[in-house]
């Protein structure tokens, strides 16, 4: 398989997943235009679309790229059907698509109704898991969240994870403020500001180094717990996830 990330907007990027048999999988495609012209310059005719959850910045291309490409399957859970999801996923499904195989999962806390999908080795995870980071929470609860992340976690290490917003600079930043002792933090966020600084993008990334560098992945850590003041016996480890996502908000 084939992936080609496509900028869009100031942060978002769309995804395009194809393989060697023409199936090319377009996913939250918040615009079209950029879609199109990738698609042309690549000689690629997409056959699906796939959808995470409702937001414009993921969804407003849709109606556009269906016109142009009217055999267009469009998947996407229910919050998605008045966007123009056709065929709606829920936990559990299995999808193919050509030979292109993807397993969805409900990842509730940005919105209600966020789905992701999984196509080893790729994690479509929309606005639920970033580099460093996570999505904030919208519409579920941090509970509903942290459990969300705890399955997308559960992958293995050589997931890449291809997530909807060049946020990672900013993650590491805030990181970084909560354990400014953590070498392996500091280290990234200097490769990340290189990176960036050149044009470059961050993503896609890899769950094994999430795993190290992304604070929301390592709420059970005791050290984490310590240094937020939070290791006492009856803690639970998603109160832990909710007392730093609410750090990241006001940071």
């Amino acid at each position: 398989m084939h992936l080609i990330r496509i900028p869009a907007f100031q942060d978002n990027y769309i995804w395009l997943l194809t393989n060697n048999n023409h199936t090319t999988i377009i996913v939250d495609p918040g615009e079209a235009k950029p879609v199109i012209d990738a698609l042309i310059q690549q000689n690629l005719t997409p056959t699906s679309i796939l959808l995470t959850h409702h937001h414009n910045d993921h969804t407003g291309g849709v109606a556009q790229l269906v016109r142009q490409y009217p055999e267009l399957k469009v998947y996407g859970p229910e919050e998605t059907r008045n966007k123009g999801a056709q065929i709606i996923v829920k936990e559990g499904d299995k999808l193919s698509i050509g030979t292109i195989h993807f397993s969805v999962t409900e990842v509730p806390g940005h919105t209600l109704g966020h789905v992701a999908y999984y196509s080893e080795p790729y994690l479509f995870c929309g606005d639920t898991l970033f580099s460093a980071g996570c999505g904030r929470i919208f519409e579920g609860t941090a509970k509903q969240m942290y459990h969300s992340l705890q399955k997308l976690a559960s992958l293995p290490d050589s997931t890449k994870v291809c997530c909807a917003h060049e946020y990672t600079l900013s993650n590491l930043r805030f990181a970084h403020s909560v354990l400014p002792e953590n070498i392996k933090i500091e280290t990234y966020q200097q490769q990340i500001e290189q990176l960036r600084a050149q044009g470059q993008a961050s993503i896609p990334t890899e769950l094994q180094l999430e795993r190290k560098i992304n604070l929301f992945l390592r709420c059970h850590e005791v050290d984490l717990q310590r240094k937020l003041g939070m290791n006492v016996p009856s803690i639970e480890t998603w109160q832990v996830f909710e007392r730093l996502r609410s750090m990241k908000d006001n940071y």
